[in-house]
């Protein structure tokens, strides 16, 4: 992941991709965990506050969304829909 892709990926979501907070620091998170074969990617990251990544932690995304009963299907739509997105200016600024 490439600090220019971590920007773009930050502008997208406009805060913590999970909870929704704009007010609080975001990390990167992996959606799907390194210590389960996940890869900090433009695919795999995203932004996440404090809390939201400590309570993730290295658990599996969906189930810890409905745990936590956040919207799982809005996050997993609004990552397709932004991931294809920043795939697209990728392929158009040849990166």
């Amino acid at each position: 992941l490439t600090p220019e892709q971590w920007s773009r990926i930050r502008e997208a979501w406009g805060g913590c991709a999970y909870c929704g907070a704009t007010d609080a620091a975001v990390q990167r998170d992996c959606i799907q965990p390194i210590s389960r074969g996940g890869r900090y990617t433009l695919h795999n990251v995203v932004p996440a506050c404090a809390s939201c990544n400590a309570s993730k932690h290295n658990g599996e995304v969906t189930a810890w969304l409905r745990r936590r009963k956040l919207d799982e299907r809005s996050f997993l739509v609004r990552h397709a829909t932004i991931l294809s997105a920043l795939t697209s200016a990728e392929d158009n600024d040849g990166v």
